[in-house]
């Protein structure tokens, strides 16, 4: 398993894969726009949020790689930036 296919990025991805997969269904079912468009604000969410986990643990990834273990102060401070990932 390289460092891309980390399961909480597979499982966000999934969840994400399933999640469009009914709205397909409802598109296909004539249901109400809003609806539709509601949930796939929602997919779009959850496919950014798996963009930022696959970027954070890309550069947390590559930082060990290069440093050797990091200490947790170093690791306080990437969840830090993690955490104000959110507002982008």
């Amino acid at each position: 398993m390289t460092h891309t296919t980390t399961p909480d990025l597979l499982n966000r991805l999934k969840r994400a894969q399933g999640h469009f997969g009914k709205i397909v269904q409802m598109v296909e079912e004539g249901r109400d726009a809003l609806t539709i468009a509601q949930q796939l604000q929602a997919v779009a969410r959850a496919i950014d949020k798996a963009k930022v986990a696959l970027v954070l643990h890309h550069i947390e990834h590559h930082l060990e790689e290069a440093t050797g273990p990091l200490p947790s102060d170093t690791r306080a401070r990437l969840s830090e930036m993690a955490e104000i990932t959110k507002y982008l």
